[in-house]
């Protein structure tokens, strides 16, 4: 009989117990989106993503039904998994974050035509509801601007923001350079990139103990030719020479990294000539440690005299060069648009210089360009060619290297030459040259600085106008 009980209780409590899971299944705030509402194709095959707000319980499949305009599958389209009856069946695995779909480009528009394809999130194999981006628009073709004269607004003299610029739509994005910390790559490799317009250098530790106690290093600042070059990302680019190494498969080889997060543009307007955008106060510091979290990231971060750490999970997404983190915000934020959408970013830069020994250096007025989004950019003189005359056949592909400085400062000079032979600090344009531009769509354009001042002489109002190359 006591045995015959004790069963009894055990059936009740498995049946409880089976129930509190039903019901928490049923009551999970998960949600399904796309990652984008809308992409503009460049290259033949792009990755759709689909983002889950916590990850996945089990594998399953998500239902997307497609409309379309001017084109047809088969024909201008098709997709990996394929359509079968006008429903794309993408599968996604346990414990994730993301999943995608392929979409493959067969031919491309031609100017003024309209084509896209438009995606809708139907249903959902796991007890999840879809919001949010419940559609994706993949647009086959954005007519590029033939040219305009644009204004980057960076903030003046103290340099505030960072402007990203396509040149196509003519639009510009200006987001606070304080607003970021850390990037974390979105493409194969799991690389983090610094914050190098607010001066930030990192430095790795013996230790893989986040909750170690660590201190200040004051040999980490970042001057005018102070500071160690192995401490900040090599400013070409290449997302491989980023001053944190890749994050491993193998934790042990994952150590703890010391963090100098730089410092605040100057709360103070400075002399006329002069530029603030990097003498406010410091930043802090931080410990930090990058693992991975199945294709997304794990980062561990604490302040350097803390005993206990936070965890976030970061997560890759396919259309962006990088996904953002800030330490302020303790979570993502919006910062750089998708990477087949802008070309050119106005910011300061931590550069390096050659002054006997090669250490980094801080600018203002940089422009870089979307290197890691394919865009590219070299210089001109006009002893060689003026801009009016420039035309394509005057394109020199070669030309298109691997840096994203090939803009950088060398548009404008900072000082001129006083009395009694002192440098006196004024901005000076130099109207001796102009650029060309490759996108990432392939549109070829030509650039020149129209100005970088005020009226009155203060930096930090740059002015440029630019013409597609025909």
């Amino acid at each position: 009989m006591k045995k015959s009980f004790i069963l009894f209780l055990s059936a009740i409590t498995l049946a409880v117990s089976s129930c509190s899971d039903d019901d928490s299944s049923k009551n999970s705030a998960s949600t399904i989106s796309f990652s984008v509402a809308s992409t503009n194709l460049t290259e033949e095959t792009t990755p759709v993503q689909i983002m889950f707000s916590e990850p996945t319980s089990k594998a399953g499949t998500l239902n997307i039904s497609y409309t379309t305009t001017g084109v047809t599958y088969g024909t201008d389209f098709t997709t990996d998994p394929e359509v079968t009856e006008n429903i794309i069946v993408v599968p996604f695995d346990a414990n994730v974050n993301s999943t995608s779909f392929n979409f493959k480009k067969l031919v491309e528009a031609i100017e003024g035509e309209v084509k896209n394809v438009v995606f809708k999130l139907e249903s959902a194999s796991i007890n999840a509801s879809i919001s949010g981006n419940i559609t994706t628009q993949l647009n086959f073709n954005e007519t590029a601007s033939l040219g305009t004269a644009l204004a980057p607004l960076v903030g003046g003299p103290n340099q505030e923001n960072q402007v990203y610029v396509d040149l196509s739509s003519g639009k510009m994005i200006s987001v606070p350079r304080v607003s970021w910390d850390l990037g974390f790559y979105c493409g194969g490799e799991f690389r983090v990139a610094l914050n190098n317009s607010v001066k930030m250098s990192v430095k790795e530790l013996e230790t893989t103990n986040i909750d170690e106690v660590q201190v200040a290093d004051e040999t980490m600042f970042i001057g005018q030719g102070s500071g160690f070059v192995n401490q900040v990302d090599e400013p070409a680019g290449l997302i491989t020479n980023t001053a944190i190494k890749e994050v491993s498969d193998n934790n042990d080889n994952n150590k703890v990294y010391l963090l100098n997060l730089g410092s605040n543009p100057s709360a103070v307007i400075p002399a006329v000539g002069s530029e603030g955008s990097a003498s406010g106060t410091y930043r802090g510091w931080k410990k930090v440690r990058f693992l991975k979290s199945g294709n997304d990231y794990k980062i561990q971060y604490a302040d350097i005299n803390s005993t206990t750490h936070q965890e976030v999970i970061v997560t890759k997404n396919a259309a962006y060069n990088f996904t953002f983190f800030s330490f302020t915000t303790n979570n993502t934020v919006s910062v750089e648009p998708q990477k087949n959408q802008w070309d050119l970013n106005f910011t300061t830069f931590t550069n390096v210089i050659n002054m006997g020994t090669v250490t980094p250096y801080h600018y203002a007025d940089f422009v870089i360009t979307n290197l890691k989004g394919n865009a590219k950019a070299y210089q001109v003189m006009t002893s060689e060619v003026s801009f009016d005359a420039f035309s394509i056949t005057d394109v020199v592909n070669s030309k298109f290297t691997e840096d994203q400085r090939n803009i950088g400062a060398n548009w404008r000079s900072t000082s001129v030459t006083g009395a009694g032979g002192i440098p006196t600090s004024q901005f000076v344009l130099r109207t001796d040259r102009f650029y060309v531009i490759k996108d990432p769509a392939g549109n070829i354009y030509k650039l020149k600085f129209t100005g970088g001042a005020s009226e009155s002489g203060e930096r930090g109002y740059p002015t440029f106008q630019y013409v597609l190359v025909q």
